[in-house]
């Protein structure tokens, strides 16, 4: 009996002894990111390739007629816009990126690297021709281009209540903005500008304003001439927003 006892306490703590270890061995690293890994934490005074890829999807969460610059420098501007990211996603809002910002970019971006509510079949139409050739700038600028805009749009569709915001045009090449009569210094030629249709889950008026506070130098809407039928976005290095109908 007592052999058989000594057996059981014996066997007892092999098994706590087994959970204790188990417990105490250190999570396997997560795996990479399919489309991009930040491999430290990024604060106020950091700089590198790193924090320009943090701008990138940074870049629609500022103020009201703000514009965050991707220069790989995280100053005061990134901080602020990195804090309203994460309050959008219920994150502490410290202004620091770790692994919970990002886990959370990760979950909103595809392998290459546009975010899960917009991609690159959507932007590049160009009159049918599917691509980003022909504009004013050369195609791998124009895509570098749209891919900023795409995280403006995501936070922009954030601010919405996550309701889909449908393309109506994108990228234009010189020819086919001429063909619809754009205008001839339209954005839409450098991948900087994307237009939204009334079939979109958000009124015209609500992606006019909601656009201000996401990056967007140009915003014409409703009342301004020929938009009565959509709401127009455009990164520009000048302001224009009109929409007298909003």
């Amino acid at each position: 009996m007592r052999k058989r006892l000594l057996h059981l306490l014996a066997a007892l703590g092999i098994a706590v002894t087994g959970a204790v270890t188990a417990d105490m061995v250190a999570p396997s690293p997560a795996a990479a990111d399919a489309c991009y890994t930040w491999n430290r934490t990024l604060r106020e005074g950091t700089s590198g390739s790193d924090v320009a890829e943090l701008q990138v999807r940074l870049a629609g969460w500022v103020a009201s007629g703000e514009n965050l610059a991707i220069d790989g420098s995280f100053g005061p501007a990134t901080a602020r816009a990195l804090k309203r990211f994460q309050s959008a996603y219920g994150l502490a809002a410290d202004g620091i990126a770790g692994n919970g910002v990002y886990s959370k970019i990760y979950a909103l971006q595809d392998a290459d690297c546009t975010p899960i509510h917009f991609s690159y079949a959507e932007m590049d139409d160009n009159c049918g021709a599917n691509n980003f050739s022909g504009g004013k700038v050369d195609a791998t600028t124009a895509k570098r281009n749209t891919l900023r805009m795409m995280w403006q749009l995501e936070a922009m569709r954030r601010k919405l209540g996550d309701r889909p915001m449908v393309v109506s045009i994108s990228f234009r090449s010189v020819s086919c903005n001429a063909s619809v009569g754009g205008a001839s210094n339209s954005r839409h030629m450098y991948g900087q500008a994307t237009d939204f249709s009334t079939r979109s889950g958000p009124t015209l008026c609500q992606m006019y304003h909601a656009a201000k506070t996401s990056g967007f130098e140009e915003i014409l809407g409703p009342g301004y001439p020929g938009h009565n039928d959509h709401t127009h976005v455009a990164n520009d290095s000048t302001r224009t927003w009109s929409a007298p109908n909003c």
